[in-house]
């Protein structure tokens, strides 16, 4: 049997607060993947700065493209396309990585093929899973996103249900600057949760009536913040483990539940999470829990390729080669692109 031609993918991803590179091989394996994160300066100021975060941007891009093929032993002159995020995104952050991907194809005379952010959280979970292939349903949890994706296809998305208000990873974040914690707030409300009650405080879970598997985060966030200043006001201590157990324990009540609504529905045996928050601990826990109740093949990425990375990137890139996709050295980055936009 004849075997197929490798294909490796340079990818590079600068949608937020974090550039990286990436070297793909046959969309599954990992050659390199190098993270240059940013986390540290935008803590000095409770999150992300746009125009701080496109300036270390164009510091760092060369830097970790060149870290990414050392540590894949290669060359530019190695690969077979370049991949790279043009939305949706920080407008400033994604320019700079679509105009080096714009420059190294030209330069090298390489297909050009742009990704959409999202893709390429719900194709990192074809890394470490061989096994995983579509149709499945794949809840998206981050910073700016949470969507209950049906994939039904290597790059065929339908949205079964998205947030109508805050996403969870905005709302973790803003309960965690409520309570102390500071910036990024996923990672800390997760650490101090496992010293609370998650039944201490029964904070409010949202259903939308007529979209039963859309999620609004907004409320909880709200009532978070009542219950401080409410304390504060009549002079109660609160004890902010508890707060963060009750919050977590209440978003995570609510994806799950709507996530394992979506398998019924759509009667499918696979399900993935992907994005930042998928590497909350409580919400991997009670996820896995329910999938095995309901004797389901639950797929998640490692840590490192829950945030923001460009392994994923060149992963989803690979199946846009395969499938045709090129761009143009025309290629703009597109902040609001929506999932399935090509």
């Amino acid at each position: 049997m004849k075997e197929e031609k490798e294909i490796k993918i340079l990818a590079i991803e600068s949608s937020c607060d974090e550039t990286a590179a990436a070297v793909i091989r046959n969309g599954r394996e990992v050659l390199s993947n190098v993270i240059s994160s940013q986390i540290e300066l935008h803590k000095l100021y409770g999150g992300v700065v746009p125009e701080i975060a496109s300036r270390k941007h164009i510091e760092k891009v060369n830097q970790v493209i060149q870290a990414a093929l050392d540590e894949a032993e290669m060359t530019l002159d190695d690969m077979d396309a370049i991949g790279v995020t043009y939305g949706p995104g920080l407008v400033g952050a994604l320019l700079v990585g679509v105009a080096e991907a714009k420059a190294i194809a030209y330069a090298k005379k390489l297909p050009l093929v742009g990704v959409h952010h999202i893709e390429g959280h719900i194709s990192a979970n074809y890394i470490e899973h061989p096994d995983l292939e579509p149709p499945f349903i794949c809840l998206v949890v981050s910073g700016g996103h949470t969507h209950l994706v049906r994939v039904k296809d290597y790059g065929t998305y339908e949205i079964l249900g998205r947030t109508r208000d805050d996403a969870a990873g905005e709302a973790f974040d803003k309960v965690a600057r409520a309570i102390g914690l500071g910036y990024p707030g996923g990672p800390k409300i997760d650490k101090l949760s496992k010293e609370g009650n998650p039944e201490a405080i029964s904070f409010p879970k949202a259903h939308v009536a007529e979209a039963p598997l859309d999620f609004s985060f907004s409320g909880v966030k709200s009532a978070v913040l009542n219950y401080i200043n409410g304390c504060e006001m009549k002079g109660i201590s609160y004890n902010t483990a508890d707060i963060a157990a009750s919050f977590q324990k209440a978003v995570v009540d609510v994806l799950v539940e709507h996530s394992m609504k979506a398998v019924e529905m759509y009667h499918t045996d696979k399900f993935a999470i992907a994005g930042g928050v998928a590497a909350n601990s409580g919400l991997r826990k009670a996820m896995k829990a329910a999938c095995e109740q309901k004797g389901i093949q639950f797929s998640y990425p490692s840590p490192i390729f829950c945030t923001d990375n460009a392994a994923m990137i060149g992963v989803a890139a690979y199946y846009e080669y395969l499938a045709g996709t090129r761009h143009g050295l025309d290629l703009n980055a597109v902040p609001n692109l929506k999932l399935g936009e090509r």
